[in-house]
């Protein structure tokens, strides 16, 4: 019953703007996640400045992005089907019988089956946020500096691994993160570190100067590359209709999915990309060698949609009872709650229950608002893939440079973005996530005063750090996060040999 009050409390904070905001970020979200290559880590990264430019507030700059958040992932779908492009990562296991149902003429039908399964993932997921986030806040009242250290180290271990070739570079991105977080006044000391002398630097790099660039500016060089190569032109869609027998035959798959995908997303550094993959591999055995599965069944699309729109609902579990992003897009997310003052973590369900439970009313009618949109409006979303790259860029180029300007009015941020923006692109040239080093510049000032505060009580005896059960639960899970990526990497990838 607290949790139907607090919900309640939650629809009494939202406005007619708020309401209207979720809508428009629907919108946006979905054409975001239709655009292959955005996806959604790059979409709230590039609108985040847009909040702060119109003077939005907590709940409703939240509001906004968590339904971009919802909206791309809803949108991933759409490429995949029609064009065998993945818009974004978790969008890839969808092209495996998405692309086949659009040659066989039924491209309407797997589109309208996956927006009914992206609807029942994305809202089962919600539900279990709301019965298990406010069960984990308490738990996290156990944790001090050895426990919050092991689990920021986790985050660090998980969070790059499956996206990357290679552990070692991974590794290096972190290494890259916490380096740029050390930038500035010693919170101790007060002693200017990395600064060489640059007032500028005396307060550190601002992290969403380091998101924005690494993401939306590094995206228009590899626009600016390809001569927009990505762009589709000439995509067609005869008549959409709803396929209910199939969406009926597929109902299991889709809570088994579901199930599945948001258990994925709660494990911090999984994402949707593990629960996508999960989700269509478990129903491919399930259904065994006649299932079809590969040429084109509506299981096939119903499966990973499920599983990835869970997984990108499970992820928000950890970052608001943690402050620790299950997902790249997470971490995007935890900087704008940063930014705006609010501190993820246990006492966030006490301290601030209208932006919690506005958002979870919020995402509850952004299921709704986006199963809407995704059947009727498909025709209208196809035609944004028909965007020019000369008409996208410019876009993308002056939200990012007017609104990080609008934050701060310094040149130097801008210079930094831009700096942030090459850096990005070699390192994804060189197959080294970017994802870490944002993680590494949010939660390195964290992760070191935690350090500091258990060296003091402990008076120097690093073993404190593995003195609770559920600090040496961490450590063994950080591990084993870092190592299982090795292994799992490569059946991760086989899929996308069939795509290719």
């Amino acid at each position: 019953m607290d949790i139907l009050a607090n919900l309640a409390t939650g629809f009494s904070v939202l406005t007619w703007f708020t309401l209207s905001l979720a809508v428009i970020g629907c919108f946006l979200g979905t054409i975001i996640g239709a655009l292959p290559g955005l996806g959604p880590s790059n979409g709230v990264a590039i609108l985040i400045p847009v909040t702060f430019s119109i003077g939005l507030d907590a709940t409703a700059a939240l509001v906004l992005m968590t339904s971009v958040y919802y909206g791309a992932m809803y949108g991933g779908r759409i490429s995949s089907i029609l064009l065998n492009i993945p818009g974004d990562e978790p969008a890839l296991m969808t092209t495996l019988d998405g692309y086949p149902m659009a040659k066989q003429g039924r491209a309407g039908d797997a589109l309208v089956i996956s927006g009914v399964a992206s609807f029942v993932g994305a809202l089962l997921a919600t539900i279990g946020l709301m019965l298990l986030a406010p069960l984990l806040a308490r738990v996290a009242y156990l944790f001090g500096p050895a426990e919050y250290f092991a689990l920021y180290l986790l985050a660090f271990s998980t969070l790059g691994g499956i996206a990357s070739n290679n552990q070692a570079k991974a590794a290096l991105a972190s290494c890259i993160g916490l380096g740029i977080a050390m930038i500035g006044l010693d919170n101790t000391t007060g002693m200017p570190r990395l600064t060489f002398g640059n007032l500028h630097l005396m307060d550190g790099v601002d992290f969403l100067v380091a998101i924005v660039g690494l993401f939306a500016v590094a995206e228009v060089f590899f626009f600016i590359e390809s001569h927009g190569k990505g762009s589709s032109i000439g995509v067609k869609l005869e008549k959409v209709t709803v396929p209910v027998k199939d969406i009926l035959k597929s109902g299991w798959t889709m809570l088994r999915a579901s199930l599945v995908g948001f258990i994925a997303g709660i494990l911090p550094g999984a994402g949707a990309s593990l629960g996508s993959f999960l989700a269509y591999m478990s129903e491919k055995s399930i259904a065994g060698p006649t299932g079809g599965f590969g040429t084109g069944v509506p299981r096939g699309v119903a499966a990973p949609e499920a599983g990835n729109n869970a997984a990108a609902g499970g992820a928000l579990v950890p970052m608001l009872t943690l402050g620790v992003p299950g997902s790249g897009t997470t971490a995007v997310l935890l900087a704008l709650l940063m930014t705006l003052n609010i501190t993820p973590g246990p006492t966030l369900f006490t301290d601030r229950p209208d932006v919690v439970w506005g958002l979870m009313a919020s995402l509850l009618i952004a299921n709704f608002v986006l199963l809407a949109m995704n059947v009727p409006m498909v025709k209208i979303f196809v035609r944004v893939l028909q965007v020019p790259p000369a008409v996208l860029l410019p876009g993308v180029c002056m939200v990012s440079f007017v609104g990080i300007f609008s934050l701060s009015g310094s040149y130097f941020d801008l210079l930094l973005m831009v700096g942030f923006g090459i850096m990005g692109y070699v390192l994804r040239k060189l197959d080294v996530p970017t994802v870490p080093i944002i993680l590494g510049i949010l939660l390195g000032n964290h992760m070191e005063d935690a350090l500091r505060r258990g060296m003091v009580l402990s008076d120097g005896d690093w073993t404190y750090l593995f003195s609770s059960p559920i600090s040496v639960g961490l450590w063994i899970a950080a591990v084993a996060g870092f190592v299982a990526p090795m292994f799992l990497r490569r059946i991760l990838r086989k899929p996308q040999a069939i795509t290719d």
